[in-house]
């Protein structure tokens, strides 16, 4: 059985240890800026590394980074260790893997178009649910007609062909609004601005390299940067959303471990709920609650614990609640509130301690072996062994040289999908048009319909000019596309749940 984890320590000589068996039934960690959530944070890291559990974080302010470098002697660690009665616990650095959206700061992550799924795209790119249903069956046509979308050109060409195409797919799939057309390249346009179009692609991250072990048998942290991810709220939380799918959906059943396969940390989880559509909730919801069979911990960190549905936060069985500020009534209703989620303390105020926390104190409370949650106290989270702050860019690099994923998602792929397909058939017809045309004129005739199109004259509107030959084959080139066998993309977990896979 793996040794209980030590987190923090009441000036009364209470111990609070976090059990590795109940460390996949989620939690919280909470508190107003600056009271040491980030210290906590990476306290916990450390002693699930030690374990051999890998973690998973995102580093929005850039300074947990500093978990791959040895700590240092100062005299606030020094104080912290003498007030609780610790013996000196080494400083050491741990193994750690940077990943970055944007490639800047860590290995590239990506992901395919078609594997997050029109839901999650749909919230991305900020649709109502019109517009998401017409997105929904922009994703099925694709599928039908053995199109990829692997990024979002893809998409965008995907996009223009339905709404060119429009009234053939009326009668099968449904009507097909122009107005919903624009709102979907305007989103593609915006989401493409913010450098979103890096996120979206090939090699798409394994979710397996996230669950790795050093040869000293340590879990490997994941660190993602998120310092200027977060200035870009809707893909930092679609990126987090899909990751948690994608886990749920390919780590095997496993049931009570003796320790959690992989932990999860959501810094910044309001971001996660924010304008989040019912349809998607409800599946946030149902992840949540039932990953913990995947052998997952999912731990929100946030400033207040009411930016957490109620359907969520009532599965958080491990909290550290650092304070909270209550200076309005708002702010005081909240403070009361959260104090009621704890198992009481007859000794402690809770409304009132909160309030008085200092600087890496905190009310802590981890659910017992039998799986009821720990009366809470107040106590002092232990101070972390490897260094607290940031690192140099030199040592950022030194770590990226040496890893186990360099080389692997670095450079991006681009094999032929829906866009390649729709251009090049579109190339050719048109070749072949142009073709036609000049023989026809040089034969001295008029240039007849093309064989097999309908005569421009009986679909065309009044007052509208006869389309030219080169137009007519474009048109007739973009229907036949919808006659292209291939296989059918596979969806990622939300559309699967909403029987979409």
């Amino acid at each position: 059985m793996s040794k209980p984890m030590l987190i923090a320590k009441s000036a009364r000589e209470t111990e609070f240890h976090w059990l590795p068996r109940m460390a996949n039934r989620h939690g919280l960690v909470a508190g107003a800026t600056g009271t040491g959530k980030t210290v906590t944070l990476q306290r916990m890291a450390e002693c699930l590394s030690e374990l051999g559990v890998p973690v998973f974080l995102a580093d929005v302010k850039g300074d947990l980074a500093g978990i791959s470098q040895q700590g240092r002697e100062h005299p606030k660690i020094r104080d912290r260790l003498t007030l609780l009665n610790l013996a000196d616990q080494g400083f050491r650095a741990f193994p750690v893997a940077f990943w970055d959206l944007f490639g800047n700061s860590g290995h590239p992550i990506r992901a395919t178009v078609s594997d997050l799924g029109p839901l999650l795209m749909g919230r991305l790119l900020n649709l109502n649910d019109v517009q998401t249903g017409v997105l929904t069956l922009v994703f099925k046509i694709a599928d039908d007609h053995g199109l990829l979308l692997l990024d979002l050109k893809d998409l965008r060409a995907m996009v223009q062909y339905v709404g060119d195409n429009a009234p053939q797919f009326t009668t099968q799939y449904g009507n097909v609004s122009k107005a919903s057309i624009g709102a979907i390249q305007r989103g593609l346009l915006v989401l493409e601005t913010q450098g979103g179009d890096r996120f979206f692609g090939e090699p798409m991250l394994d979710i397996f390299d996230l669950i790795q072990t050093d040869p000293d048998g340590r879990g490997v942290i994941n660190i993602l940067a998120a310092d200027q991810l977060v200035s870009r709220p809707k893909i930092y939380a679609t990126f987090l959303l899909w990751l948690l799918a994608e886990l749920f959906e390919r780590l095997p059943e496993v049931g009570d471990l003796d320790k959690p396969t992989l932990v999860f940390f959501f810094d910044e989880a309001h971001l996660l709920f924010d304008d989040v559509p019912p349809a998607l909730l409800e599946i946030i919801e149902q992840v949540v609650r039932l990953i913990r069979s995947k052998g997952v911990g999912v731990y929100f960190v946030t400033q207040n614990p009411r930016d957490v549905p109620d359907k969520v936060l009532a599965q958080l069985g491990n909290r550290v609640q650092h304070a909270l500020r209550a200076f309005t009534p708002q702010e005081q209703k909240a403070v009361k509130l959260m104090a009621q989620t704890f198992r009481p303390n007859p000794q402690l105020d809770l409304e009132q301690v909160i309030t008085e926390l200092g600087v890496g104190e905190a009310l802590v409370s981890f659910l017992q072996a039998d799986g009821t949650p720990a009366v809470v106290d107040r106590a002092f989270v232990c101070p972390p062994r490897s260094r607290i702050g940031v690192i140099t860019p030199e040592e950022r690099q030194q770590i990226l040289q040496t890893s186990l994923h360099r080389g692997h998602y670095d450079l991006p792929i681009d094999r032929e999908s829906a866009f390649e397909v729709i251009r090049q058939r579109t190339e050719q017809r048109l070749l072949v048009a142009q073709a036609w045309q000049e023989a026809q004129q040089e034969r001295g005739t008029p240039p007849p319909p093309a064989p097999g199109y309908p005569t421009p004259a009986s679909r065309r509107p009044p007052g509208r000019p006869r389309d030219t030959v080169v137009e007519a084959f474009a048109k007739s080139t973009m229907r036949s596309i919808g006659n292209t066998i291939g296989r059918q993309i596979v969806r990622g977990l939300l559309g699967s749940i909403l029987g979409k896979r």
